[in-house]
């Protein structure tokens, strides 16, 4: 195998076949292109009794917060579980940490992973898992710290090595290294040019530090290797950011209606990407059309979900922006009895969550005091509801708007100093800044 070392990792599956089409499986996995899951499904019908390939299955089918696919994923790691009595510790240990991730009890999960690490540094499923679980629960240490364990253990020019420097890159951006995560991410680029991830870390950074012709450029000349991955809608977020912050609502629009939200699509995280867009241009002023309507069609079946608050969030800002305030009541409603539960989504359902959702709900029905009080004290927390700090602006965004339409000049005057302190030279946030003083 290419990506995982067969001498140091055991696998209970014999048929070499199938083992080529789960290193498939893990490669797609890692550069966040193709379908892993038709590979796994390969393998497995190729050997049934192919441990790791139901365990992976059920790995990426959790890892994608869709809460319909908890079942499925439930459901085979069932088979996982049948063929377990014969694993080897490894493959147990995987099997429980994907277990635990799927009752929800996503610390545990990192737990077990973390272990597998420290045993096993170079496997690659392990740390992808890991990774994307610090980045889900907003653990910015971790996302840079778990793999810097890791790193000085890699094989030099292993296949593993430019994937690792990837996710290594988004933990420093995260954790604002920006000129070590540009290193890291430039490099990781060079090794694996198909790296959606690695694509991606270099995005954030070149967003964060406002070099919005750079951010430009990086994309567009690496069109190729992330428009066909399955970050392709996300990476052309970032780029809609870059137009955002010169006002070319136009070309934000143009990239929305082509790249970021495709009609047929149920997927959550481009739904994300979508609410969250069309929120900040509402929040600029930005005139959006009717393409509120189908994105808060597009979310109400997952009213009931309660899987993950930062969905959730998101949903309803497709509802609060549609002007379906009786859908945003139902997802109060769903989020209160979320609130109550003890679990760790409950848990930030109740801190974050929660007053997040009513904050939009109040901004959308122009009860923008309310939503100044809701808000303010949220957003010093709002890491632990998971995504990156590009995602996370949206709150401080709305918190700045609603505050300016509060009438509250000295808090609005005071976030805006705050921001330009970070980009003194954004193009929106001077805009912004110059509105206010007239």
């Amino acid at each position: 195998m290419g990506l995982l070392d067969p001498t140091s990792l055991q696998l209970t599956g014999s048929d070499r076949s199938a083992v080529g089409h789960f290193d498939s499986a893990v490669r797609k996995m890692l550069s966040f292109h193709g379908d892993p899951l038709a590979d796994l499904d390969r393998a497995i019908a190729t050997d049934p009794g192919f441990l790791m390939a139901y365990v992976l299955k059920a790995l990426i089918l959790g890892l994608s917060t869709e809460k319909p696919l908890v079942a499925e994923a439930q459901s085979t790691l069932s088979f996982a579980k049948q063929n377990a009595v014969s694993a080897s510790s490894w493959e147990t240990k995987h099997v429980a940490a994907v277990e635990a991730w799927l009752r929800g009890h996503f610390t545990e999960a990192g737990t077990v992973w973390e272990d597998i690490l420290v045993e096993h540094p170079s496997d690659a499923i392990a740390m992808f898992a890991a990774h994307q679980g610090d980045f889900l629960l907003g653990q910015l240490s971790e996302l840079r710290d778990r793999v810097a364990r890791r790193l000085p253990d890699i094989e030099k020019g292993s296949a593993v090595e430019g994937f690792y420097w990837g996710m290594y890159a988004f933990g420093l951006e995260e954790m604002g290294d920006y000129a070590g995560a540009l290193d890291v991410g430039r490099r990781a680029v060079e090794r694996e040019k198909g790296d959606a991830w690695a694509i991606h870390a270099v995005a954030h950074v070149l967003e964060m530090t406002n070099r919005v012709d750079e951010g430009e450029q990086w994309l567009l000349t690496r069109v190729g290797d992330w428009v066909g991955s399955n970050l392709a809608v996300h990476i052309a977020w970032h780029l809609a950011l870059y137009y955002c912050d010169r006002q070319r609502w136009d070309q934000v629009l143009e990239l929305y209606d082509t790249r970021i939200r495709r009609p047929a699509s149920t997927v959550v995280m481009e739904l994300l990407d979508a609410s969250a867009l069309l929120w900040r241009l509402k929040v600029y002023g930005a005139d959006v059309g009717n393409r509120w309507q189908s994105l808060a069609d597009a979310w109400e079946p997952r009213i009931g979900e309660a899987w993950y608050a930062f969905n959730d969030m998101h949903a309803m800002m497709a509802f609060a922006g549609a002007g379906r305030f009786d859908l945003g009541r139902r997802l109060i409603g769903v989020l209160e009895r979320t609130a109550a539960t003890h679990t760790e989504n409950g848990a930030v359902t109740r801190a974050i969550g929660l007053p997040v959702s009513q904050a939009l709900l109040a901004y959308a029905e122009n009860r923008y005091t309310e939503a100044v009080t809701l808000l303010g004290p949220v957003r010093t927390l709002a890491v632990r509801a998971g995504g990156s700090h590009a995602q996370r602006d949206v709150m401080t965004q709305t918190l700045l708007s609603a505050a300016e339409k509060a009438g509250q000049i000295q808090l609005t005057r005071a976030l805006l100093n705050e921001r330009l302190a970070l980009r003194p030279m954004s193009g929106l946030n001077r805009t912004w800044m110059q509105r206010l003083m007239n």
